[in-house]
């Protein structure tokens, strides 16, 4: 309520500040101020004008801010796809780390396998996926997150079930084999079979889709199968060993997978956070 102390806050001079609040009132067609006594006071137009000001300003300062976190990947909405062969701490721990960084970030998850992922990738329906390397998909970029063991997975009536040690490959090189269908993820069955059976796969007495019919499988002593740990030890269940393998260790590693090209700043800060873990 004082002209002079006005102007100063707001660098200007006084008579450009009674200018700018005629001006005003004009396009508004009502005045915001009394004028008639010795002290200004505002008219009940004038009390709205303030408070809408108000608001308007407080409005303001917090779109700055949300336009300032979308564009740091504060905000915004982030839809990954895990790999059902990896439900352990490689993937879960990342996206955890994600959220306490990015409490903004709304995270949509779901699960796959590796060609399912990247097809979803490709078509946009994701923004990131966990894959199993190596992946030969034009247009994709793939930073590794991490590596595990591969375990070799018996029925528990096997003669090798009573073992503690590691087997060696050669004690495993004719028993028949429980496998999963190599298009669903045709660079880890063949990093799989390369580690596990340098000579070639022996015979594939069955097929499963997923990993827990696969241990199933096992369990009604179908065949032996060669499974990533996490993922082995997560489906533990009666009727099935889990042994090591010998030197060197066979392993799988775990990647996490975007499109090429220009990405949102969530995504790219999903993947910064990849690559200082790697």
């Amino acid at each position: 309520m004082h002209f002079t102390r006005a102007a100063a806050r707001l660098f200007v001079s006084q008579p450009s500040l009674s200018q700018q609040i005629r001006a005003f009132e004009a396009d508004l067609g009502v005045p915001l101020l009394n004028r008639g006594g010795p002290r200004f006071t505002l008219t009940e137009a004038g009390r709205v004008a303030a408070e809408e000001a108000r608001a308007l300003l407080d409005r303001l300062e917090r779109a700055r801010g949300l336009i300032a976190a979308a564009g740091r990947g504060d905000t915004g909405r982030l839809r990954i796809a895990y790999t059902r062969s990896a439900p352990g701490p490689l993937a879960v721990d990342l996206v955890a780390a994600y959220r306490e960084l990015h409490p903004g970030v709304e995270i949509e998850l779901e699960t796959g396998w590796t060609v399912l992922n990247l097809a979803r990738l490709e078509a946009g329906e994701i923004d990131a996926c966990f894959v199993r390397p190596p992946v030969d998909h034009h247009g994709v970029d793939v930073v590794v997150v991490g590596t595990e063991e591969v375990l070799i997975a018996l029925p528990s009536g096997h003669r090798l079930a009573r073992r503690r040690g590691r087997l060696g490959r050669a004690e495993i090189a004719k028993e028949p084999v429980v496998f999963w269908p190599r298009e669903n993820g045709p660079g880890q069955y063949d990093t799989i079979s390369r580690q596990v059976w340098p000579d070639g796969v022996p015979e594939i007495v069955r097929e499963e889709p997923e990993d827990e019919q696969l241990m199933r499988a096992v369990a009604d002593g179908a065949g032996v199968a060669a499974v990533p740990e996490h993922r082995a030890r997560a489906l533990r269940m009666r009727g099935v060993v889990l042994r090591r393998l010998d030197n060197p260790v066979p392993r799988v590693d775990l990647g996490l997978a975007r499109r090429s090209g220009p990405a949102s700043p969530v995504v790219n800060a999903l993947f910064e956070l990849a690559n200082s873990r790697a």
